[in-house]
């Protein structure tokens, strides 16, 4: 498929992996449930403006609070099977609260797939009072019968969202997610290692996140040094600035870029991205083996090292296209 000349989606398949859209109460609160493909199809009973839909339902049905790089490669599995099943499009249902990192995981695991896979959910569950689940489910189906381009994109109250740069910054209302303003700031690559194909075996990568905040101790950063993670995101101030001034800091990341932990950069802020020559405060970082991020949001930045990472890249690899515009 020509992104620049989408086309309309002849059979969809909905992969149905929990979260609030299908939830019903319980004894301890919202609880996934099954069953919602009978109530997706007497809901769209009369719908017959949208193209032909599949239904799988995932296994566990899960909250997204439960989310975890395992079931991201199941869900990859399940979609890449759908597409060999004769589909070619696919609309996943998900909870919220991790959906941006779910939709920017799969932004990359299925670079080079000539689809389109759109991710949705609702805030409210399906059938109770101005509950956006048909709402969100219905545009979702409609966007797709209408046609996209391939790649993977949320769609959330009538919003189609880039899942490079989206991130839920709400726990209420319509419109939990926002597009953040960040720049690119890397640079472009126009060729891949085989390992890095959407159809190549995947494991499941360790990757730690430890956000900047004054004073941060050497200490907190050692412990994750020896934790055993193969990828370290670590949240910087403004353009990619830490702790220069603390010699102990600094040697803790010299010492992670010699075990082989790959640390890279980004900002807490919600608009721009890192730029470590700006400041001594962030050269510094980059003299001591950090990565730039750019201006990848955590969401994308923890999709793009679960990626590599769990491709079996060498360390190197790994290093040298964090840092390249890849999706």
């Amino acid at each position: 498929m020509n992104p620049a000349s989408p086309r309309p989606a002849r059979s969809i398949m909905v992969l149905y992996t929990g979260g609030t859209i299908g939830m019903q109460a319980g004894a301890n609160g919202l609880t996934p449930a099954s069953g919602f493909e009978q109530r997706m199809r007497a809901e769209l009973s009369t719908r017959t403006d949208l193209a032909p839909w599949r239904f799988r339902e995932m296994a566990p049905l899960i909250d997204s609070a439960n989310m975890t790089p395992q079931y991201w490669l199941r869900l990859r599995t399940a979609i890449i099977e759908a597409m060999d099943a004769g589909c070619d499009a696919v609309l996943v249902l998900h909870g919220t609260d991790t959906l941006a990192y779910s939709a920017a995981a799969m932004s990359f695991q299925l670079l080079g797939l000539d689809a389109p896979v759109l991710f949705t959910g609702s805030m409210l569950p399906a059938g109770v009072d101005d509950s956006d689940a048909w709402e969100n489910l219905t545009g979702s189906l409609q966007a797709l019968t209408n046609g996209q381009p391939a790649g993977v994109q949320l769609f959330f109250h009538g919003e189609l969202l880039p899942p490079l740069r989206t991130a839920k910054v709400r726990s209420y209302g319509r419109n939990p997610f926002v597009a953040l303003k960040r720049n690119a700031l890397l640079s472009r690559t126009a060729s891949l290692p085989a390992a890095l194909d959407y159809r190549q075996p995947r494991q499941p990568a360790d990757i730690a996140v430890l956000p900047l905040v004054p004073g941060i101790s050497a200490d907190l950063l050692r412990a994750v040094i020896h934790s055993g993670a193969q990828g370290l995101i670590l949240e910087c101030f403004g353009s990619g600035t830490g702790p220069s001034d603390d010699p102990d800091f600094i040697h803790a990341l010299e010492q992670a870029h010699s075990r082989d932990l790959v640390v890279v950069a980004i900002t807490q802020c919600h608009e721009g991205g890192v730029e470590f020559d700006i400041y001594e405060a962030g050269s510094r970082l980059r003299q001591a083996g950090v990565l730039s991020g750019g201006g990848m949001t955590r969401e994308a930045a923890f999709g793009k090292l679960q990626w590599l990472l769990g491709s079996g890249l060498p360390v190197e690899d790994v290093r040298r296209l964090v840092e390249l515009e890849l999706a």
